[in-house]
């Protein structure tokens, strides 16, 4: 899993200045930090919750395959964006709301993908504090900050 994240950090980066370089502007800068320290938590906090329940639930099966499933939703969203998929708010003068793909039915189907990454894979080593806490605050952050920055970002595709 830190593998993956660290990857889909170059990914961002990657795509952050090709978006910068074709004059992008960020948005919800100041929220940025609090959901890298959310990520590295959870990472943390399910590998040492584990270790110390030291038994998988006994539905990790079930958690497994929920895991499974947001990991195809999310790379579904991040082929579908291309260039545009980003760690954080970056608009594009001229580009447009993508709305092919998962975002076809949902508006912020990453989100969802992470939501159930953040709960599902903590329940397989039976980590259900991490699952619980990192789950309220990933919710708390996406309702309350995320969405709604990147909502109010998003309209600047449509004027």
């Amino acid at each position: 899993m830190a593998l993956q994240r660290l990857t889909e950090l170059w990914l961002a980066e990657r795509n952050r200045r090709w978006a910068l370089a074709r004059g992008a502007k960020e948005y919800g800068q100041g929220h940025y930090p609090l959901f890298f320290a959310l990520h590295l938590g959870w990472l943390m906090g399910w590998v040492l919750e584990g270790l110390w329940r030291d038994q998988p639930s006994g539905l990790w099966g079930l958690w497994l395959a929920v895991f499974l499933l947001a990991q195809g939703l999310r790379y579904w969203a991040i082929a579908t964006l291309g260039p545009y998929w980003n760690t954080r708010i970056l608009i594009v003068p001229g580009g447009r709301r993508i709305q092919e793909g998962p975002y076809r039915y949902l508006r912020h189907p990453n989100y969802l993908a992470v939501s159930l990454e953040l709960v599902a894979l903590p329940l397989i080593f039976n980590a259900w504090i991490t699952a619980l806490v990192t789950s309220l605050l990933n919710a708390w952050l996406l309702l309350r900050v995320r969405i709604p920055a990147e909502e109010a970002a998003l309209r600047g595709y449509q004027e």
